[in-house]
């Protein structure tokens, strides 16, 4: 197979772009994301500082890697949730995307491992340690905005990554360019000033993220954050809705083609805040299963949801 039947295999999975990353140059980022660690800015998220080491190669992922196949899913959508009702991110209204695209990627491997039994391969998301937007845009699949979200000039940010490691030399894309100019716009409309800039790029302080505090953080939310959380019971779009690259263009109600995809459309009407707020544990399992929903938590979904009741008072 090339790397076009390579990419057409991928785009009939579902995936909305494909493209190659060589691993045999450095992880570039990973200084930065170091300092970025000791600057505290990952907030309580020990996780990151665990497996922090791994993010320096893949290769410590998959001995012998020597290509990342990235892969982006689009869920680009318009989001309009009458007040009262439970409002999250986009990407967290239908199933969780690690069980969609790690189902996706494996059936990619397989078809792979077809053509190339002798190679090896290791399904990546997000929960990995390891760089996935640098490698996206070394695959050509976007560039760093100054929300830090990965942007692709045509589509906007609106999408997630997914990535095939594997031990096949595969020819690289041409990595991804583009800019936000003298734009600030992300940077004026986050409520909690997360978007700071340190060691001459933009980066998000989580401890200021209301996407950290309403999906992360376990305990209660501070007030000076509680406060500006609006109406976000889970997760903010703040960044990304303002963003001039996922502004409506003519006939098109976001710059990226409105997902077609079941899986990260709504699953129906959003359930109102005090339908939530009544939920006991049996009715919490059974609206979350399956869905980004249950990083929060009941406790933490139930702490959010008081909080937007009260915000939505004054």
């Amino acid at each position: 197979m090339t790397t076009e039947e390579i990419r057409a295999a991928g785009l009939a999975l579902g995936f909305q772009s494909v493209g190659f990353a060589s691993l045999s140059e450095p992880m570039h980022g990973f200084a930065f994301y170091r300092d970025w660690l000791a600057a505290g800015h990952h907030a309580g998220m020990d996780y990151l500082v665990k497996h922090a080491e791994l993010r320096s190669s893949a290769t410590q992922l998959l001995s012998g890697a020597r290509t990342a196949i990235v892969c982006t899913q689009n869920y680009a959508q318009p989001l309009s949730v009458p007040a009262g009702r439970l409002k999250v991110a986009r990407y967290s209204q239908n199933r969780d995307y690690h069980t969609v695209l790690r189902k996706r990627l494996r059936r990619l491997e397989a078809l792979l491992a077809g053509q190339w039994p002798e190679a090896n391969f290791r399904p990546c998301i997000d929960s990995a340690p390891l760089l996935e937007r640098e490698l996206a845009q070394r695959a050509g699949l976007g560039w760093f905005g100054k929300n830090t979200c990965l942007i692709d000039s045509k589509r906007g940010s609106y999408f997630l990554i997914a990535l095939l490691l594997t031990t096949l030399e595969l020819a690289p894309s041409e990595p991804a360019e583009g800019g936000c100019g003298t734009c600030t716009a992300c940077i004026d409309a986050c409520p909690t000033g997360a978007i700071v800039h340190g060691n001459d790029r933009w980066q998000v302080d989580s401890r200021q993220c209301i996407s950290y505090w309403t999906i992360e953080h376990r305990g209660d939310i501070p007030l000076t954050i509680a406060e500006k959380m609006g109406d976000w019971a889970f997760g903010c779009d703040i960044c990304q809705e303002v963003c001039p690259f996922n502004q409506p263009r003519p006939h098109q109600p976001l710059r990226a083609e409105t997902t077609q995809d079941p899986d990260f459309l709504p699953a129906g009407p959003a359930p109102t805040l005090d339908e939530v707020a009544a939920w006991d544990e049996q009715s919490w399992d059974a609206a979350t299963q399956g869905r980004p929903l249950r990083r929060a938590r009941r406790d933490g979904l139930m702490r959010n949801v008081a909080i937007v009741q009260e915000n939505l008072k004054k």
